[in-house]
């Protein structure tokens, strides 16, 4: 059923890009009510325009937050035309049909991001706008609803296709991404309340989020995916692609997975390795391309097809290493111009900027079906005061340093997860076993195979207990020298003697990282 306009409501705090639309309107003689701003640019576009003053006949009040909130315009808008009795109550009020509503809202999230000022950003909480376009989003059998000025050409398409009038399938489309507006709207407003007062964990929780791009694919060619942005700045993530294919959910997964372990190593020069959201090398090294050298040394197996993320520049050196081997994608803190020009000789390579990346959310969130969970992130490694030296041989104040790296890229493996090192790079990794003999086993036969001579004097890292003593005598008998994990098991002490039966240092750290 294609609808007639005659009148519309024009009120945008976005007033850029208006002069489309009101040639057209003008076109189709459509009459135009307006407000504030608005009006005053329609006006100054030279475009006849009803002020919504004078439309109602009250004047504003309260500065301005009440102006549209009246009955001549909800009624115009809310009125069903089929309904008779609808029909005699607005002849009888001589209230006119409102047939297009144009709104957007006032910057809320510009408010948030630029204004530390608490009653500014709550005066910009719009009440009049999300009211019109619910309103209309309702009744989209007989009012067409814009909230969008991407929508314009849209909009002035269908006007000039039908004649004045719009479908009722354009005018259904434009009710959904109404309501999609206004309940991200209001999610944000309740999210900044909750941020603003410290409620982790509100009775009722929404999740915003504006598509950022549809994306290759999913986890398999087969299924559908998009990124979203789940911020106040919702239009990027802070990732800039330089170069490269198309991301796909993969390979954000693992990006996000490598911007973790990198946003818990703050200064010194890190190289992480990502295969399907594990490490399969981390290093850290005050020189860059050693950090890189030791990384893929951990596991040159796994790393090829993964992602290298980098909280450095990359010069043309790292470059030269990173072209020997083939990588999905490459993230780092700025590139040089000679390392562009080597990186982009793989035209399919993704080439990310990170220079730009925040790590702002402390939540994390799994869904599933129609329910989903929800906690703070895992941002501690253990309490230093905490820590028991439980064997007789104590470890120094510089192996406790990289007992703590080593428990830090613990806490980011899959469980069950076995993590060794030496000198603050990864030599094994064993992820995501059911038994955690089985992820010393693996881990142990990473080193054996790529780096044995490193496997002496090493130190192995567990994200939780060892519930038997089967897993330590794996990891001495490879020739551990150091473990750390958070103890709390019944056979503790057994796992203990055999430590101290080994001659080796064991420290119980009270603090699990399970990653599931």
């Amino acid at each position: 059923m294609k609808q007639k306009i005659k009148n519309a409501l024009v009120s945008v705090s976005d007033k850029t890009e208006l002069t489309p639309i009101l040639k057209v309107l003008k076109k189709f003689k459509i009459k135009i009510i307006s407000s504030g701003g608005t009006y005053s640019s329609i006006k100054r576009l030279g475009y006849d325009c009803l002020e919504v003053s004078e439309y109602t006949g009250f004047k504003e009040m309260l500065d301005g937050r009440v102006k549209t909130l009246h009955p001549k315009i909800h009624a115009g808008i809310l009125h069903d035309r089929s309904n008779k009795k609808h029909k005699r109550e607005m002849d009888k009020e001589k209230f006119p049909t409102i047939d297009l509503i144009i709104v957007n809202f006032y910057p809320f999230q510009n408010a948030v991001l630029n204004s530390k000022n608490q009653r500014k950003i709550i005066e910009n909480i719009d009440i009049g706008g999300p009211a019109m376009v619910r309103a209309a989003a309702k009744n989209f059998e007989n009012v067409t609803i814009i909230t969008d000025k991407d929508d314009y050409r849209e909009l002035i398409d269908e006007l000039k296709k039908n004649n004045g009038k719009t479908t009722l399938k354009f005018r259904e489309v434009m009710s959904s991404k109404a309501f999609g507006l206004t309940s991200y709207y209001d999610s944000m407003v309740a999210n900044w309340f909750n941020q603003n007062l410290k409620i982790k964990f509100p009775e009722r929780k929404t999740i915003f989020g504006k598509k950022l791009q549809n994306l290759r694919y999913g986890e398999n060619p087969h299924q559908e995916s998009s990124i979203y942005v789940n911020d106040f700045n919702d239009s990027e993530i802070g990732l800039k692609k330089i170069s490269g294919k198309d991301l796909s959910y993969n390979n954000y997964n693992d990006i996000f997975s490598g911007l973790d372990i990198l946003s818990s190593i703050k200064k010194i020069p890190t190289t992480v390795i990502i295969k399907h959201a594990n490490p399969s090398g981390v290093s850290s090294n005050k020189s860059s391309i050693i950090s890189f050298k030791n990384a893929f040394a951990s596991d040159p197996l796994s790393a090829f097809g993964g992602i290298v993320a980098c909280n450095f520049k990359i010069n043309k050196s790292i470059a030269y290493e990173i072209n020997k081997t083939f990588f999905e994608v490459v993230l780092a803190k700025s590139f040089d111009a000679n390392a562009l020009r080597i990186l982009k000789r793989k035209k399919n390579l993704r080439i990310i900027d990170i220079s730009n990346f925040k790590e702002r959310e402390n939540s994390a969130i799994k869904l599933f079906n129609n329910s989903f969970l929800l906690q703070d992130k895992d941002n501690i490694i253990f309490n230093k005061k905490g820590l028991k030296f439980v064997t007789k041989n104590k470890p120094s104040k510089k192996e406790i340093k990289e007992m703590e790296f080593a428990f830090n890229v613990c806490k980011f493996v899959k469980s069950n997860a076995i993590v060794l090192t030496n000198n603050f790079s990864t030599i094994g990794i064993g992820a995501g076993q059911p038994s955690r003999f089985d992820s010393c086993k693996i881990a142990t036969q990473k080193a054996r195979q790529f780096q044995p001579s490193k496997l002496k004097n090493a130190i192995a890292a567990s994200d939780a207990f060892f519930p038997f003593a089967d897993g330590i005598k794996t990891l001495i008998k490879s020739g551990i020298k150091i473990i750390i994990q958070p103890g709390g098991s019944i056979r503790d002490k057994e796992v203990i003697e055999a430590a101290n039966k080994a001659n080796i240092k064991m420290v119980l750290t009270g603090t699990r990282h399970f990653n599931h």
